[in-house]
């Protein structure tokens, strides 16, 4: 497993983190997410053999946030 962490802008309440946490966690490869509305991160585990950092990215763009850069 990989872990990474993104910093990611637009994140403000409750229906952020079941939004991105529940569609980024339904990712085949995915084993966990945790996002962080303080410091404006979300933490993921995952199978780099089954899911890629650019899929985790784009599905967290078509929720309507913004991944800002490079991974922590």
């Amino acid at each position: 497993m990989e872990q990474t962490t993104l910093h990611v802008k637009g994140m403000s309440c409750g229906h952020c983190i079941n939004s991105i946490e529940g569609n980024v966690g339904k990712l085949n490869g995915v084993e966990s997410v945790k996002v962080n509305l303080n410091e404006g991160t979300v933490a993921v585990s995952f199978d780099p053999k089954a899911v890629s950092l650019k899929e985790i990215k784009e599905v967290i763009d078509e929720q309507g946030y913004e991944v800002d850069g490079a991974p922590v």
